[in-house]
C-alpha cells in the first residue's frame, strides 16, 4: 500500500477498488440494505424508490477531513499544525514522517525534480498536493488550504 493510500485509509476514505460496491448500497435506504439479494437486486431496489425510473446515481461521499484532523489534534499531546506542515500532518495520522518517507510520498505524487532537491520546497509542495488530492477524492478541504 502506498503512503498516500495509507493517508486516505487513516482519514476514512474508501479504497478505489471498494468504492463502487459500497456506493450502490449507500444509495438505498437503511432498511433496504439488509434485504435479500443485495448484489442482484440493485435495479429492483431502484424501482422501489421511483417506479419506472432508473435509480439515481449515488453521490460521491464527502469525508470531513478537517473535523477528523482537528479531533486527532485535540487528542494529541503534541502541538501539531497540520494546516501548514506535512510533517505534522503525517505525525497526526500516526504515519512515518521521516525525510525518507516524505521523499517517497513526493515521488509517488510526482513532485517536480527541482523541488525534490530542496527539502523546504518539497515539503511545501507535498503539503499542498496532499491536501489537493484529498479534496479531489471527496475530502472537504477549505479553499485557503489548497492555494
Amino acid at each position: 500500500m502506498s503512503l498516500f493510500e495509507k493517508i486516505l485509509e487513516k482519514l476514512g476514505f474508501k479504497s478505489t477498488a471498494a468504492s463502487p460496491a459500497p456506493s450502490k448500497g449507500a444509495a438505498g435506504a437503511p432498511g433496504v440494505a439488509g434485504a435479500r439479494g443485495t448484489a442482484t437486486a440493485t435495479p429492483a431496489g431502484g424501482k422501489l424508490d421511483m417506479p419506472g425510473k432508473p435509480p439515481a446515481p449515488a453521490p460521491i461521499p464527502v469525508v470531513d477531513v478537517v473535523s477528523k484532523l482537528e479531533g486527532l489534534a485535540a487528542k494529541n499531546p503534541q502541538k501539531l499544525n497540520w494546516k501548514v506542515s506535512i510533517v505534522d500532518l503525517l505525525k497526526l495520522l500516526d504515519l512515518e514522517s521521516s525525510p525518507e518517507a516524505r521523499k517517497e510520498l513526493a515521488t509517488e505524487l510526482h513532485c517536480p525534480a527541482d523541488k525534490m532537491a530542496d527539502s523546504a520546497a518539497m515539503n511545501t509542495w507535498l503539503h499542498r498536493t496532499v491536501l489537493q488530492r484529498l479534496a479531489a477524492n471527496g475530502g472537504n478541504i477549505p479553499r485557503e488550504l489548497l492555494d
